[in-house]
């Protein structure tokens, strides 16, 4: 018990009266690993993805576990469980693969149906999950909540899948939700979603590569110190 108070009380001064929360720097941590894991298709990045999914579901539920002055946003909460369910779908989807190598899935582009159908979920959930996470007393821009929940959802999804374009899916969540941690005081969540844009792209281009030689087939060209 004494550690869970600690746990839930511990924060890092940054000077001014502000401060970083321990459990949301250390969500972000393994948050960081468990990406670094999907990128060189490693299947330990499933259970050190929801261990960071938990820490952080703590941080975005505000005052429930915090501070009464820290923001909720039921957005970036809510993808935290959805994180941890579709998590176990992928670490069983994952397992259940036969690669012949190392790596625990053999990247592949979606089918034109599929892609299309990103597309369409990432609009349309938003817009309808938005007065919802508005009447629950979300954040505002509320559809900035909303459009990272979304995104969040079909790129965790995609990779189980095994798709190539997860990883720009992870661009567009990265770009609306930068600003929005920021402003909403997150400031750890918000420098590593940052360099998560970076990582994405990288993290695109290798999977790519891996796509392109599984068909013998000349990738684009890509800096030469990306390595899968």
């Amino acid at each position: 018990m004494d550690f869970l108070r600690w746990l839930f009380e511990a924060r890092i001064e940054i000077g001014n009266g502000d401060y970083l929360i321990l459990r949301e720097v250390l969500g972000n941590v393994f948050g960081l690993a468990s990406a670094l894991g999907g990128m060189r298709r490693k299947m330990w990045a499933w259970p050190v993805g929801i261990a960071g999914n938990l820490l952080l579901l703590t941080v975005f539920f505000g005052s429930l576990f915090g501070a009464a002055t820290t923001a909720t946003l039921l957005g970036q909460a809510g993808r935290q469980i959805m994180f941890i369910a579709v998590a176990v779908y992928g670490w069983r989807r994952w397992r259940g693969n036969d690669t012949g190598s190392d790596a625990a899935v053999v990247p592949h582009w979606a089918s034109s149906r599929a892609r299309a159908g990103l597309v369409v979920g990432m609009v349309v959930g938003s817009a309808l999950l938005t007065p919802v996470f508005r009447l629950l007393g979300s954040y505002e821009p509320v559809w900035a909540d909303t459009w990272t929940f979304v995104g969040s959802l079909l790129a965790t999804y995609g990779m189980a899948k095994g798709w190539v374009e997860f990883w720009l899916i992870w661009v567009a969540v990265d770009v609306v939700g930068v600003p929005l941690l920021f402003s909403a005081g997150y400031y750890a969540s918000a420098v590593m979603y940052l360099f998560y844009g970076i990582f994405t792209l990288i993290g695109f281009f290798v999977w790519w590569r891996v796509e392109s030689r599984s068909h013998g087939q000349p990738a684009v060209a890509e800096p030469e110190r990306i390595r899968a």
